[in-house]
């Protein structure tokens, strides 16, 4: 969770009131304000940059686009149309977020380098729209004579008096994008940005949530736009280009682009840096003639050696001094599996269930029934589906053919967070977790899936999280960041992160890959567990020993087909598994 410690919060706060009342303090002339009022409202939409990229790992290179709609917004509302500037803000903010909503829209199929360029050539076409549609934009030569606000009848006429408003604003939007993580959007988003396809099966609806960070991102650019241009009261085109777009990615890697400090720090340096570097006395004339050059490489080396940015270097060098987090495992309820329906019946029907890849045939016409309350394994040589299995009944993968009946709902062609809404619960042969989020709030994401019976919010999620860590045995380490945890314990915080969601169905893809034969036992002994609260497991797994000790019934695959079912003594003698596994007879071990 995004936390700071008291005398950073003081260092902060005092930071911030300082630099906005030194113009009333100091003598100060109007170039300098007008250069603080430059790096307040870049400031406010490198904000949206830290919603975006920093917390959703979503490329964004149109800010100078949404931070040019909210601009014209206000331009051409007050110049032009006759309207105040708080109406004609808000029309930018609405048309800039709107733009974002459907910009974000294009990650459903697009992603990486793709929405790089997508992002590059709606920021281009905003270029080529303010140049050329004069009658509207009234084209290069630009809108002047902007009107600035009036708060409770004053009009903010003065620079100084606009620039503590605009400062204001801003603290107040670092201050919700600070706390934007620690609600159920913000770990959407993080999760998002960590693991992507563990997000969406986990119940996070990630397209939804990549749409909305678009559209916060664009509301936040809208927002210093339209405050850049009642500050300066004159714009034109190239305010807006292309440039400006990685002008404001630069500040928010330079500051560190995961956190709103970091991003107003970075932007503080890319627009007043050159300005001190001008200012150099006639002694360094050499820097100062080359200035932009030293700014350059200066970004440069600061981005490739801190790789966090500047707020990470301070993070690092606070984490030195912090006392370590010591969680409270006191109070923990027991975990609630509140598994309905233990009296028996089928939960998991697969019919003629085929999955093809070309003329690949990789699961070829299945027919299975997992009965509830029990541990149903599905094993078979490498190559033989069974994976390919798991992904299409967690939705990964849609089906060739057949179907996929969850508690006698057909969910054959539901996406993944659909499927975690209905109760599917999945981990993975390689784990996938969110690695820089702590296992508490891991097994968070998991517990805001979509129709989850959890009462209250945060505090509710929180006690939900914790009570499934205390079921694996890792609720005293539930403040530690998972990429910091022994292998065999992010494999629980994986479990856990599922069973905080209320599964009906358990889907466990090689849960005992990588552990050690203690690390196994107990793994052996929590699946018992979770089979005596009445839960459903659907188990794949090469080892054999375990696999007979958890399994109430076991499926077989070869080459995409079931050859055997039954008992695990049934199973593990049949003539066509040993042939299956060792090409001889002999036991299956």
């Amino acid at each position: 969770m995004q936390r700071l410690h008291p005398p950073t919060l003081v260092f902060i706060g005092i930071l911030a009131l300082a630099a906005a009342i030194v113009p009333y303090l100091f003598p100060v002339s109007s170039y300098v304000v007008q250069m603080f009022m430059q790096a307040v409202t870049y400031a406010v939409a490198v904000l949206g940059m830290v919603v975006v990229l920093g917390y959703t790992g979503q490329i964004n290179l149109a800010q100078a686009a949404f931070f040019g709609f909210g601009a014209y917004g206000v331009a051409l509302g007050t110049v032009g149309g006759g309207l105040g500037f708080w109406i004609s803000l808000g029309l930018g903010v609405g048309v800039a977020t709107f733009a974002g909503f459907l910009l974000g829209a294009t990650t459903i199929r697009l992603g990486g380098h793709y929405l790089a360029m997508i992002t590059i050539s709606f920021q281009q076409i905003f270029d080529l729209v303010l140049v050329n549609w004069i009658e509207v934009t009234r084209g290069p030569d630009g809108i002047a004579g902007i009107e600035r606000p009036s708060l409770f009848g004053y009009v903010l006429e003065d620079d100084r008096a606009y620039l503590l408003f605009c400062a204001l604003v801003l603290y107040a939007l670092v201050f919700a994008v600070w706390w934007l993580p620690n609600t159920r959007l913000g770990r959407a988003m993080r999760s998002v940005r960590e693991n992507q396809l563990a997000a969406e099966v986990v119940g996070v609806h990630t397209l939804r949530t990549k749409v909305v960070a678009f559209a916060l991102s664009a509301l936040l650019g809208a927002i210093g736009g339209g405050l850049y241009a009642a500050g300066f009261a004159y714009i034109s085109p190239d305010n807006f280009n292309f440039a400006r777009s990685v002008e404001f990615l630069t500040a928010s890697l330079l500051g560190g682009v995961q956190s709103p400090f970091g991003g107003v720090i970075g932007t503080v340096l890319i627009v007043q840096m050159p300005e001190w570097l001008k200012q150099l006395p006639e002694a360094m004339r050499f820097i100062k003639d080359v200035y932009l050059a030293v700014y350059g490489i200066g970004v440069i080396l600061i981005m490739v050696f801190l790789p966090e940015g500047i707020w990470g270097l301070i993070k690092l060098w606070r984490g030195r001094f912090a006392k370590p987090v010591v969680t409270d495992t006191s109070g923990i309820a027991p975990l609630d599996f509140d598994v309905s329906g233990k009296n028996g019946g089928v939960l998991l029907k697969l019919t003629g269930l085929a999955k093809h890849f070309g003329g690949l045939k990789a699961v070829d016409g299945i027919d299975l029934e997992v009965q509830r309350g029990t541990v149903h394994a599905l094993i078979g040589p490498n190559g033989s589906g069974k994976t390919t299995s798991l992904n299409v009944v967690s939705g990964i993968y849609k089906p060739t053919l057949g179907s996929v009946v969850l508690d006698g709902e057909d969910v054959s062609q539901t996406q993944p967070h659909q499927r975690a809404g209905r109760g599917v619960g999945r981990t993975f042969q390689n784990i996938r977790l969110f690695a820089t989020l702590s296992a508490l709030e891991n097994v968070m994401v998991g517990a805001q899936r979509d129709r989850n019976p959890i009462q209250g919010g945060n505090r509710a999620l929180r006690a939900r999280a914790m009570s499934a860590l205390q079921f694996v045995g890792l609720a005293d380490r539930a403040h530690v960041i998972v990429r910091n945890l022994p292998y065999g314990h992010q494999r629980l915080v994986e479990i856990a992160r599922v069973l905080a969601g209320h599964p009906k169905l358990l889907l466990l893809d090689e849960p005992a890959a990588g552990l050690n034969q203690t690390e196994k036992m107990e793994l052996v002994e929590l699946l018992k567990r979770l089979r005596g609260h009445g839960l459903t497991v659907f188990l794949i797994d090469h080892d054999m020993g375990l696999v007979e000790k958890v399994s109430d019934r076991i499926s077989v695959l070869n080459f995409g087909r079931k050859i055997a079912e039954g008992s695990p003594q049934e199973v593990l003698r049949n003539p066509d598994v040993i042939a299956a596994y060792l090409g001889t007879e002999g036991k299956v071990n």
